[in-house]
């Protein structure tokens, strides 16, 4: 037997007044002892948080009772509500609205009768018994806006069709929706599909996908423009190349607003995109790294004193870029000119740096100040980095993916100091090794995690260490 209880604020707006219930009774004669599987059907106003409708679902929940919506639904339709995006081919041709449409859903039924496609999406993704629909065509598809509804925005035509689809939903099974497998946690994972080089190819994604499923996290794969609605989520996993001035720093922020665990952090990203933060932090810190000095102008006077410390050939770099970009190898005093003369108009400082040719450059996985991944990565064939950006036959070397017990002592210890210098996040730390010592080259924020690549030792170990972390955070944060 499964009973069915509709609460509202106070019976005044019951749309069944023989067999509704007030929020105060529910809180006063619930639970009772022998009653039957029971589920209810919150129809209170949830606008306000700790309102009545707040606290029916909450104290459905802690009563297992199956509650609609949800806690975490009505957190996610809160103020503006919440945002879907579909694409033209989500969507029937006969629900593909040509100009800015509204309707209103009970129980995932349009009320009249139109848009049901898109009406049974938005139902999966936020199951309400009344929402709000906007649809806002474009050339790609469709933005959907979806908000609460309370049953006082009804017109009387409305009120009565509502009442009929909710008698239905009274006695019969409902069917839980794909996807709604009681994840304890969702995850958005950030990423760009237009990237050439993205910090994780699709297997890779996927895996994370897996390992996170395992330890009860859904994992959306998202982009930035769809990614308008961050607090239906838990958590942020940015896997897409990070900047300052960039969707990625702005999300990261509003998801820490939120109270989301994010991974890259702002402060992360802030340390790791810029190299004058992270040499002035290695030499404060005293991180081992190569001889590094900041150059604010191109005076003769400037490059001689750059001359005299360093020789030919130097490296010149840009405080911010990934992948190699913005690193520049000068080899005579009209490339150092040049190459400073250029790079002055976009950066008030320029790094100079000593250089040191490896046949490959060590790569330290690290996550939350403990090393758990390495690789040596090999320079690309004829050229002095381990990316060229000027050749698409030969854009980068070879690689091996190590156990972090085989990595060198000195080496290690490196990383984990650089780490320290940054944060707890997850890095990917860039050193030379060089006659038995180790010189840090910077610490990457969001590093290259590709399948057959850095996870060639580990294998799908090295996601669940990941996703493990992000387990640890929800838990310790809570809901």
């Amino acid at each position: 037997m499964l009973k069915t209880l509709f609460v509202v604020d106070n019976n005044d707006d019951s749309p069944f007044p023989e067999t509704s219930i007030s929020f105060d009774d529910y809180l006063r004669d619930y639970p009772k002892i022998g009653e039957p599987k029971t589920r209810v059907v919150n129809l209170c106003d949830t606008s306000r948080y700790l309102s009545k409708g707040y606290y029916c679902s909450l104290l459905a929940e802690a009563r297992h009772h199956g509650a609609i919506p949800s806690v975490k639904t009505i957190n996610a339709l809160r103020g503006e509500g919440a945002i879907l995006w579909l694409k033209k081919n989500q969507i029937k041709d006969d629900d593909m609205p040509t100009e800015q449409q509204e309707f209103i859903l009970c129980m995932g039924k349009p009320l009249d009768g139109r848009y049901g496609s898109i009406a049974v999406k938005v139902f999966n993704e936020w199951p309400a018994p009344l929402l709000k629909v906007t649809l806002l065509p474009d050339s790609g598809g469709v933005r959907v806006q979806v908000q609460r509804c309370s049953i006082k925005a009804l017109s009387p035509e409305q009120h009565a069709v509502m009442t009929q689809i909710l008698e239905l939903n009274a006695n019969s099974y409902w069917k839980k929706q794909k996807g709604d497998k009681r994840a304890r946690w969702n995850m958005a994972m950030l990423v760009n599909k237009a990237e050439k080089v993205p910090p994780s190819d699709k297997s890779a994604l996927n895996r994370f996908v897996k390992a996170g499923a395992k330890l009860g996290i859904a994992v959306d794969i998202i982009e930035a423009h769809e990614l308008t609605n961050l607090n239906q989520y838990d958590a942020l996993f940015i896997r897409e190349t990070t900047a300052i001035n960039h969707p990625t720093y702005q999300l990261a922020s509003r998801a820490e607003e939120l109270g989301l665990v994010v991974m890259d952090d702002t402060r992360s990203i802030l340390r790791c995109c810029n190299k004058v933060y992270l040499h002035d932090a290695f030499n404060y810190q005293k991180v081992p790294s190569l001889k590094t000095e900041f150059i604010l102008d191109d005076s003769p006077q400037t490059l001689d004193n750059i001359e005299q410390a360093f020789g030919y050939p130097m490296v010149i770099k840009m405080p911010e870029g990934s992948f190699s970009k913005g690193v520049f190898k000068v080899k005579s005093r009209e490339e150092l000119e040049n190459t400073c003369q250029t790079l002055l108009k976009d950066s008030a400082i320029l790094l100079v740096q000593e250089y040191l040719f490896t046949e490959y450059d060590w790569r330290i996985g690290m996550i939350n100040g403990r090393a758990f991944y390495a690789c040596r990565y090999y320079m690309a064939r004829g050229h002095w980095q381990i990316y060229n950006h000027g050749s698409s036959r030969n854009f980068s070397g070879g690689f091996d993916a190590l156990p972090t017990f085989e990595v060198p002592r000195p080496v290690l210890k490196a990383a984990l100091k650089a780490a320290a210098a940054v944060g707890n996040g997850l890095y990917g730390i860039d050193i030379k090794e060089v006659d038995g010592k180790a010189y840090v080259l910077e610490v990457n924020d969001n590093p290259s995690i590709d399948h057959k690549v850095e996870d060639a030792y580990l294998g799908d170990e090295l996601y669940m260490q990941v996703m493990g972390e992000f387990l640890n955070r929800l838990e310790q944060r809570g809901h």
